[in-house]
């Protein structure tokens, strides 16, 4: 399984997704490949931003080695799930989209712990104090992709 994280510079919500993703994937010895992007220019090369890399240390998740970079029609052939964080970014993706395959591969990361309800990850950016919460939605909504990859029932979920 080869994942991709989107947001729009890549610094603040896709690296702590990645993050998130790759501790969980580590924790579950699984042989997943995951990485982040974002769909516009302006940070290409930077690492993330301090108080995500800070957000993500204070949870357990080191993302100081992550650097930006920009989504491209070419992901569609490296990965397999492409999980975007807001609306805008969603369409910047689909665009892109060459054929129902690539389109297929594309979702928002909330419709894994709210199905169907297209909700957005806010950023973070114009609000250092978003970041907490932020970071928890993504760690929920990563969790809850591996436990459905692997077949794992969330009885919580069940029981709604």
């Amino acid at each position: 399984m080869k994942i991709l994280m989107v947001c729009l510079g890549n610094i603040c919500r896709s690296p702590m997704a990645e993050g998130i993703m790759r501790d969980l994937v580590k924790k579950s010895n699984l042989d997943w490949q995951v990485d982040s992007c974002g769909t516009g220019s302006w940070h290409i090369g930077e690492p993330p931003h301090k108080v995500a890399q800070l957000t993500a240390k204070k949870f357990g998740t080191d993302i100081s080695d992550l650097r930006a970079r920009q989504f491209h029609p070419g992901d569609f052939d490296a990965f397999d799930k492409i999980l975007v964080m807001d609306q805008s970014n969603y369409a910047d993706v689909m665009v892109q989209a060459r054929s129902e395959k690539d389109r297929e591969k594309v979702d928002l990361i909330l419709n894994l712990t709210l199905p169907g309800r297209n909700c957005e990850v806010a950023d973070p950016w114009f609000d250092n104090t978003m970041f907490d919460a932020v970071y928890k939605q993504l760690e929920q909504a990563c969790q809850q992709f591996v436990t459905t990859e692997l077949g794992i029932v969330n009885e919580d979920a069940a029981k709604e």
